[in-house]
């Protein structure tokens, strides 16, 4: 295993939901910290990123718009709700998501600043690649331990508690995403004009 530069996942919430997991590789070990219900999930994440000091963080939130919103003018026959990333792996519109995207983007405009890059990934696409046979991804809480197990055959460091919730689990695969990219083996969806989805 090479050595890689410190890289974050983090599955992506609502502001205050307390629904944004990170997680991230400390002394060879993976550890998830989850928000709390009523706390700023963005100040959550900005902290954690001042104390770690990950030099990329692998997002499951979309970070640009469909390429029409750049266009001038836009054509009719265009698609103003999705991209055509999100289309190659059948993820939400970021329309349709808007408050959410617009808060991902202001991210990682701030990161940026800081000298931390920050990209798009998609967890239910890396759990349809790598844990295909697996039942009842984020629809049956009783099929968490299972995927747990099957992902910490894949990982390259051990987790060092289980996940209690998909929001932890799907950190964790946003992690691996990540991993599998700095190793030069992950899939790219989408186009580098419009924004391109890793996992």
């Amino acid at each position: 295993m090479t050595d890689q530069p410190l890289h974050m996942g983090i599955d992506y919430g609502a502001k205050l939901a307390g629904t944004t997991a990170v997680a991230i590789a400390v002394e060879q070990q993976l550890q998830v910290r989850q928000s709390e219900q009523g706390q700023d999930a963005d100040l959550f994440i900005l902290n954690i990123v001042n104390q770690l000091k990950p030099k990329f963080i692998f997002i499951d939130a979309p970070l640009t718009l469909p390429a029409v919103y750049a266009q001038h003018p836009a054509t009719p026959d265009a698609d103003f709700f999705y991209r055509a990333a999100d289309r190659e792996v059948q993820a939400m519109s970021p329309m349709f998501i808007g408050g959410l995207t617009a808060r991902a983007i202001k991210l990682r405009t701030q990161l940026a600043i800081q000298g931390v890059g920050m990209l798009e990934t998609y967890p239910r696409q890396l759990v349809r690649l790598l844990l295909p046979e697996l039942p009842g991804y984020k629809n049956n809480a009783a099929a968490l331990p299972a995927f747990t197990e099957a992902l910490q055959h894949l990982l390259p460091y051990s987790i060092k508690e289980p996940p209690q919730n998909w929001h932890q689990l799907d950190s964790l695969l946003a992690w691996y995403s990540g991993y599998r990219h700095l190793q030069a083996q992950a899939q790219l969806y989408g186009n580098a004009t419009e924004g391109r989805i890793i996992v």
